[in-house]
């Protein structure tokens, strides 16, 4: 992966095109933020490189992160990936390495699990996903695997979800299954 490189606490120039990216996006999207201020967000990823660096795998691979919350206890902001449909940079990918590693030819690229692990962003919960839904319309064309729990990928299953006639669907599918119409969609919080 191509990595924005940063010395410590010193913004690269790919940073700070990144921040001006966010920024349009931040004020483009003050539904999904009401009360927040872009200042303040800005403060917290120029203090932490390494999630500005996940925020611009977002970016690139289709994602378009933006502000979704912020945690009153912890501090912190929110991102979810808020492209129209599951990122583009993300898709035809099975669930998790064991899912990859199960397939005895035709191999996808990667899994979505080991995607978001390099990417250093968490997949989204069912939950996550429902709250992204309330703040648009996503996946109405596309879908997105969602954290499937332990119970059901221990018997080889996985979950994704989408929205279609104006409701979320929740599915299930081999964990194994790739598609190119199923990506992933990340939060990550900073």
């Amino acid at each position: 992966m191509n990595k924005i490189k940063s010395i410590k606490n010193k913004l690269t120039p790919e940073h700070h095109e990144l921040l001006k990216t966010l920024k349009a996006r931040f004020e483009k999207n003050m539904n999904r933020h009401e009360g927040l201020k872009w200042d303040k967000v800005q403060a917290k990823l120029e203090d932490n490189s390494e999630k500005l660096w996940s925020l611009g795998e977002m970016e690139k691979t289709g994602g378009e992160p933006d502000v979704v919350a912020y945690d009153k206890k912890t501090g912190e902001y929110i991102f979810y990936d808020c492209s129209p449909e599951s990122p583009a940079g993300r898709r035809s990918l099975c669930y998790d390495r064991q899912a990859l590693n199960s397939r005895k030819e035709h191999k996808p690229k990667n899994s979505a699990v080991d995607m978001a692990a390099a990417m250093g962003i968490e997949i989204l919960t069912e939950d996550e996903y429902r709250r992204l839904q309330k703040l648009g319309e996503f996946d109405t064309k596309t879908s997105s695997w969602i954290i499937t729990p332990p119970d059901i990928r221990k018997l080889g299953g996985a979950i994704f979800a989408d929205f279609r006639y104006g409701t979320i669907f929740v599915y299930h599918n081999g964990a194994e299954s790739y598609y190119a119409a199923r990506g992933f969609r990340g939060s990550l919080k900073v």
